[in-house]
């Protein structure tokens, strides 16, 4: 399906998010929240591969543009409160997907409200590498999106050299992650700071926890999944195949073929 809307939504405290819909406008769907240095173009891929739905509507969460800015008052509970802006304004909602940061908004809203359906592919939650937050705060006061963007490769992905030389050598790749870097920060600084939950997504009808293959079991991120897998009891597990982190931007159409089965496997 094709992107057929931008829809604009103040979220209050002088700030908004936009959300990018494919499909039919009005139609029941899918909500999706990207993670930390991700957005809604980067998830185009995905929403447009995904056909178990008549829409598809892609959260720009603040911090990114066009959306607004993150605010002093910036919070985890500020994210939460956001998608549930998002979620009043498409109150058809069938299905939630989060991805990492992403993820744990999710199915933290789904524990004050009802929801159908949510999926989290590898959420994250406290404690996830609060040892790099003096580095990202040094980084963002002097304006070096640079430091930023190889300290979360480097040193929360656990990507080598080599790797991040590569991400450099594309310069309009590096300027988008540079950009949607800036937030880092206080992204992490909000995840470390909110104590973890005694549950998730009580208020779901279904839940579906996602972790790619080459993670299952490693931290970062397939030992913060397991964090949250032991708080979302009921939850369905699955296993993106030859996938880590980052398999909307690198497997898109094997990642829509997974929730289009676990959208039928709901219905």
């Amino acid at each position: 399906m094709e992107r057929t809307i931008q829809k604009k939504l103040p979220v209050g405290g002088g700030s908004w998010v936009t959300v990018d819909v494919y499909g039919e406008p009005g139609a029941p769907g899918l909500v999706v929240v990207p993670g930390a240095l991700s957005d809604a173009h980067a998830w185009r891929h995905v929403a447009t591969a995904l056909d178990a739905w008549p829409s598809v509507a892609v959260v720009n969460r603040r911090g990114r543009a066009p959306s607004g800015p993150l605010t002093d008052a910036y919070s985890l509970r500020t994210e939460v409160e956001d998608l549930g802006v998002v979620l009043d304004g498409f109150a058809d909602t069938e299905a939630l997907l989060g991805w990492s940061y992403g993820g744990l908004i999710a199915l933290l809203a789904a524990d004050v409200r009802p929801l159908r359906h949510v999926v989290a592919y590898e959420p994250v939650m406290r404690p996830f590498a609060a040892h790099v937050l003096p580095d990202l705060k040094a980084a963002e006061e002097a304006g070096d999106w640079d430091v930023t963007v190889e300290t979360v490769h480097r040193r929360i992905a656990g990507a080598d050299a080599a790797h991040v030389d590569a991400l450099r050598a594309d310069p309009q790749a590096w300027e988008t992650m540079r950009r949607l870097s800036r937030p880092a920060h206080a992204e992490l600084a909000a995840l470390n700071a909110a104590l973890p939950p005694d549950g998730t997504a009580r208020r779901a009808g279904r839940v579906d926890l996602i972790v790619g293959e080459l993670n299952r079991g490693k931290a970062p991120y397939g030992t913060t999944f397991e964090d949250v897998r032991r708080r979302t009891p009921g939850a369905g597990v699955h296993v993106l195949p030859g996938q880590g982190h980052m398999a909307h931007a690198e497997a898109p159409a094997e990642l829509a073929r997974l929730l289009n089965g676990l959208a039928v496997a709901a219905r």
